[in-house]
């Protein structure tokens, strides 16, 4: 399903540029949007008189990237908290915003920024209005970076290449409610993923299992740990020294039975997976999360291809 969003965010220039290259844009372009004039020019912008935002026009198909992961994309760019400045712009025509034309998105962007605003101190000054006008820049500000490669960008390059590589997890494994995985679910998945329970010691699934492969995660089938990552620890939990991707797991302080420790959930899922510790081995990190197996399936490398899971398989070879 193609939807669109505006998204301003200072200089137009280099935010078209990264959010054109992130997986499931279908349509960029840029223009100036809910000021006071009509058919403005790009130098009448810049006086600052017209209320117009530098902002970009976006497209994108529903089925790959929803909302909420496109604009935690968008803030990965922006300073939320200045108001009329990103980088070394200065102008209102700079201020950050984000406006809709469907109604039903308003909810789910107000959500958004009040996660984000959790993790700051100041206000968060991005707007959140609904569309009122927008008006197509001249031709040269279009793909002006691809016409200019050398030219003026207030985004780092390292952020070019993450949009490049994102991508919507939620697009792509199921996130199943708590009364439908209480269905899929053993009762000790469901106790430990679910409750935070935490299953025997030696006397679980994967505890002594090395054989090549993945282990993904039980409540949404997201890979997290690979066998290549796996180590013998004693302690009798699967021990790894780090995940695939550490965007794929979150961590949180654990204040149970009257200790401190790290507790590791995955991202998407939200399902408690263990715990991280820094005992592992030095040579690996110095890292060991100590995973309960009931949080996990495995998925042996000769059945990765079939189920979904081929693109995974060239990790194995960068470990040879």
């Amino acid at each position: 399903m193609k939807k669109e969003i505006y998204l301003a965010g200072g200089c137009f220039w280099g935010t078209e540029k990264y959010l054109e290259n992130i997986l499931g844009i279908l349509f960029t372009e840029v223009g100036y949007a809910n000021g006071n004039t009509e058919n403005p020019t790009y130098k009448e912008v810049c006086s600052h008189d017209t209320g117009h935002a530098e902002t970009v026009k976006v497209e994108y198909n529903d089925s790959i990237i929803g909302l909420p992961y496109l604009l935690q994309l968008y803030y990965d760019v922006i300073n939320p908290v200045n108001v009329n400045r990103q980088g070394g712009d200065v102008g209102s025509q700079y201020r950050t915003g984000i406006y809709f034309t469907d109604d039903r998105d308003e909810a789910v962007i107000r959500d958004s920024i009040n996660g984000l605003q959790k993790k700051y101190e100041e206000k968060i000054a991005i707007e959140v209005k609904p569309l009122t006008c927008y008006y197509r820049a001249e031709e040269y500000h279009q793909k002006y970076l691809d016409k200019n490669p050398g030219g003026y960008c207030h985004i780092g390059v390292d952020k070019f290449e993450k949009a490049r590589m994102a991508e919507d997890k939620s697009k792509k494994y199921e996130i199943q409610t708590r009364s439908e995985l209480r269905e899929s679910l053993t009762d000790q998945q469901f106790d430990v993923t679910q409750n935070s329970a935490t299953e025997p010691p030696f006397k679980n699934e994967y505890f002594d299992k090395f054989e090549d492969g993945i282990y993904v995660d039980i409540t949404t089938g997201e890979p997290l740990f690979m066998s290549t990552d796996k180590f013998e620890s004693g302690c009798g939990w699967p021990s790894f020294s780090k995940p695939i991707d550490l965007e794929s797991i979150k961590d949180v302080e654990d204040r149970s039975y009257g200790r401190l420790r790290t507790e590791v959930r995955s991202k998407l899922g939200d399902a408690h997976l263990g715990h991280v510790f820094e005992d592992g081995p030095i040579d690996r990190g110095g890292l060991r999360y100590c995973i309960n197996s009931a949080s996990l399936r495995f998925i042996p490398k000769e059945n990765m291809e079939k189920e979904g899971y081929g693109d995974y398989l060239k990790l194995f070879s960068c470990q040879d």
